[in-house]
C-alpha cells in the first residue's frame, strides 16, 4: 500500500538526499514539498527543492515556498556547513519548473483538509516553522495527519549548534514547542540516532558508480561532511535527514521508545534543547517516539539501492 507523504524541508545536502530517496521509492507518494528557511534562506531552499525534483526526473511534484523566518526570532542559517547555495558540491542547473502558486502553509491546509482523516504523513527535515504556523492558523487541518516524522534535537549527544540545541530546533524553538504540544503522533530522529549513520569512503564509491544522480549525491556529501568530520573527529560525516524517509520504508532498521519530550524556549543557556525523558523520571505522559538505534549498513544499502533507480 502506498503511503502519502508531504516533505517539509530546507535543502541542504542531506535534505536533498532525503528527497531523492522518497522520490525513488514507489511505496511513497510525495504529494507536495514545502520549503522553509533554515540551512539557507527561503530564496535558496525553495530553489534547491526544485533542483532535486528535476534531478530525480519528477518536475510533477509541486514545490511550495513557506515561511521565510522563525515565528519570533531572527533568522539563523548554516552556510558554514552547506555552502552559500545550500547544495554546494555538485554542479547542477537552476530549475526550470516553477514554484507552485500560493504559500506552503495554505497549500498544506488545503491538502490536509481534503484528505481522509489520518492519511498523510508529514516528514519534517528542517525548522518547524511551517508546521507550527499550520497548526496555529488552521487548527482543523491536523485531522488529515497520520503523524509527523521529524529530524531534530538530541539528548545524550547534546546539540550541534549550541551545547544543548540541535540546529532545526534551535532555529525556531517556539515552533517546535507548538508541534510537540500538539498531541499529534510524533516520531523524532535526534542526533543520537543520526550520528550513527556515517558517510564512509565505500559509500561514496558505491554512489559514484550509480551514474549522474549518484555522482551528484557523492559530490554533495563530500562537501557537506567536511565540517562534521573536522568538528567531531568522526570517520565520516553523519547523514541526518534521509533517516526520516528510510524509517517509513524500513522501520525495522531503527529502534527507540516512547518518551515525553519538551522544548526549552526561555533559558539563554539551553534555548532549543529537546528535553527527552528517556528514563521516565518525570512521570509525564509520552508524546513522542524517540529513535536511538540505527542499523547503519542496512540504511546505506537501502539508500544506495533506491538512488540507483533514478
Amino acid at each position: 500500500m502506498t503511503r502519502r507523504i508531504v516533505i517539509d524541508t530546507d535543502p541542504g545536502q542531506d535534505d536533498a538526499v532525503a528527497l531523492l530517496l522518497a522520490l525513488a521509492s514507489p511505496e511513497l507518494e510525495v504529494a507536495a514539498v514545502t520549503a522553509v528557511a533554515g540551512n539557507v534562506p527561503l530564496s535558496r531552499t525553495s530553489v534547491n527543492a526544485r533542483v532535486v525534483c528535476e534531478l530525480a526526473g519528477r518536475p510533477d511534484v509541486p514545490v511550495y515556498a513557506g515561511c521565510d523566518r522563525p515565528l519570533r526570532r531572527e533568522p539563523y542559517t548554516a552556510e558554514y556547513v552547506h555552502g552559500p547555495t545550500g547544495l554546494d558540491g555538485a554542479d547542477l542547473p537552476e530549475p526550470v519548473m516553477p514554484l507552485a502558486d500560493g504559500h506552503a502553509v495554505d497549500a498544506l491546509a488545503r491538502l490536509l483538509t481534503a484528505a481522509e482523516p489520518a492519511s498523510v504523513t508529514l516528514c519534517t527535515l528542517g525548522p518547524l516553522t511551517n508546521v507550527a504556523t499550520l497548526l496555529r492558523d488552521h487548527p482543523g487541518a491536523g485531522r488529515g495527519l497520520a503523524g509527523i516524522v521529524a529530524m531534530g534535537g538530541g539528548f545524550f549527544e547534546g546539540g550541534n549548534t549550541t551545547p544543548a540545541a540541535e540546529f532545526n530546533i534551535y532555529v525556531d524553538p517556539e515552533a517546535a514547542d507548538i508541534v510537540f504540544r500538539s498531541g499529534l503522533p510524533l516520531t523524532l530522529f535526534p542526533l543520537d540516532a543520526t550520528h550513527q549513520v556515517l558517510i564512509l569512503d565505500d559509500h561514496l564509491r558505491r554512489l559514484r558508480a550509480l551514474g549522474r544522480v549518484g555522482r551528484a549525491v557523492a559530490g554533495w556529501l563530500e562537501f557537506y561532511e567536511r565540517w562534521d568530520v573536522a568538528k567531531y573527529g568522526f570517520e565520516g560525516g553523519p547523514l541526518h535527514d534521509p533517516c526520516v524517509i528510510a524509517y517509513l520504508l524500513a522501520p525495522g532498521l531503527f529502534g527507540g521508545k516512547d518518551c515525553n519530550v519538551q522544548i526549552e524556549v526561555e533559558s539563554p543557556l539551553t534555548v532549543g534543547m529537546t528535553v527527552v525523558d528517556w528514563w521516565g523520571v518525570t512521570g509525564d505522559p509520552a508524546n513522542c517516539h524517540v529513535v536511538r538505534d540505527v542499523d547503519a549498513e542496512g540504511f546505506f544499502d537501502l539508500l544506495i539501492e533506491r538512488l540507483g533507480r533514478l
